[in-house]
């Protein structure tokens, strides 16, 4: 195995992909190199970036990182993340994973002297890797995502299977169709401008900085891939709810939500995920639905399991002024 390599920005990780440039293409979106690199351009160009890269044999891992402040690392990954993880191409057995962690642990270590990852859906690895490193590591259960699995499921049956609050909600809203509702796979200029239209009319009308620069660049990328969903409620031509979602290797994800809250109590948000959903089940044929993070409490009408994300903190024990941190987050940890 050689030593881990360090880049810090896209261009030079695409140099170090040389023959095989597609290979941080084919993972799941979160994965992605232009998931990780369209996030950084948006959310994060002020903040200097840090990959470190290690192989073995065939196979290779990577770990994007953003250096936030001097010795400190954090994940590249925010509120429009549904995972973080390592990054594995090659198809590493179990033991090669392992041993490419242990070595950008190693390596990291050098010059860090704390590093935080969120959020994770399986932190056993990883924390093994960093604690044989010589990094001390603090888990802690920090929010959940919402997951639907079908199972060969209709939308009909799925639909039965709902809450009868839900399913009443739609039947009296959705009597005499007051809105025309439409899913587009293909974005266009007139669209985005619907979409941006709702979004500052809804009750999250503040985006985060970089936010809808961000939410385009996905857009128009999963749009010329075929894989956009982004639905509207209509109401004379007015745009007045929309929903941004996207098809990932059989699971549709929701990204984002956005309605008019001058008609909250008509509901075009409900009706509108009612016909986003049996489109993506009955039409898509998605064999799951993911909710993204976040616990609010409408998602569980919808969806039917619930996954918990974690944190870890890993504290390097020659940076003494982080003992305290260290504490800290292990009491954290303790007291729930």
């Amino acid at each position: 195995m050689q030593s881990p390599r360090e880049y810090h920005s896209f261009a030079d990780v695409r140099r170090a992909l040389g023959h095989r440039p597609g290979a941080l293409d084919d993972v799941r979106l979160f994965d992605r190199l232009d998931w990780m690199e369209s996030l950084h351009r948006h959310c994060f160009a002020d903040v200097p970036l840090r990959v470190v890269h290690s192989t073995q044999g065939q196979s290779d891992a990577w770990l994007f990182l953003l250096a936030l402040a001097r010795g400190r690392l954090e994940a590249l990954a925010n509120y429009y993340s549904f995972a973080f993880a390592p990054v594995f191409t090659g198809a590493p057995d179990p033991a090669a994973r392992r041993a490419m962690l242990q070595a950008m642990g190693r390596h990291l270590r050098s010059s860090s002297a704390r590093m935080s990852f969120y959020p994770l859906e399986d932190c056993a690895e990883l924390r093994w890797a960093l604690g044989r490193a010589g990094w001390w590591t603090v888990r802690r259960t920090m929010g959940g995502r919402h997951l639907l699995s079908l199972d060969g499921q209709d939308f009909a049956t799925y639909w039965r299977a709902r809450p009868g609050r839900l399913r009443n909600l739609v039947r009296r809203k959705g009597r005499g169709d007051p809105f025309t509702l439409t899913i587009h796979d293909r974005m266009t200029p007139d669209l985005w401008d619907d979409y941006v239209a709702v979004q500052a009319r809804s009750w999250k009308s503040v985006e985060p900085e970089g936010g809808l620069d961000f939410l385009r660049d996905l857009a128009e990328r999963e749009s010329a891939a075929g894989r956009l969903r982004l639905g509207f409620a209509r109401q004379g031509g007015q745009a007045v709810a929309t929903q941004l979602w996207t098809i990932d290797r059989g699971v549709a994800l929701i990204h984002k939500l956005a309605h008019d809250k001058a008609f909250d109590a008509r509901s075009p948000g409900t009706l509108l995920s009612h016909a986003m959903f049996r489109h993506a089940i009955d039409q898509d044929r998605v064999t799951m639905i993911d909710y993204g993070t976040g616990d609010n409490g409408y998602k569980t009408d919808w969806m039917e399991r619930r996954i918990p994300l974690t944190r870890v903190d890993a504290f390097n024990p020659r940076a003494v002024n982080q003992w305290p941190a260290a504490v800290r987050a292990m009491i954290s940890a303790l007291v729930g």
